[in-house]
């Protein structure tokens, strides 16, 4: 199954011009934790290719969501960013396995 089967909500944007961060929404608990137990810094690291040590995993259990953050590639805008507001990141978290 696919993370984004899980998922009600799967988004991307900035976490300021440094970091991208993704707001993941699940309609109830059991779907929540079943998709915090199969995302891994190591599944997400090769998604991005970013060090999994610079990658933040972060449960909201009493609103069913969870929230990932790492550091961007490039700064937003600048002449290499090809996504300004980071909205366009979230197909390869949510092809993730799970």
């Amino acid at each position: 199954m696919k993370l984004i089967e899980l998922a009600r909500i799967l988004r991307s944007k900035n976490a300021g011009p440094l970091y991208i961060t993704f707001d993941l929404m699940f309609d109830n608990r059991e779907k929540m934790q079943k998709a915090l137990n199969g995302i891994t810094k190591e599944k997400i690291e090769k998604a991005y290719n970013v060090d999994q040590k610079l990658i933040d995993i972060i449960s909201y259990e009493i609103v069913d969501s969870i929230k990932i953050t790492f550091p961007r590639k490039c700064i937003s805008g600048s002449i290499h960013d090809d996504d300004v507001y980071g909205c366009q990141q979230h197909m390869p978290l949510a092809n993730i396995e799970i």
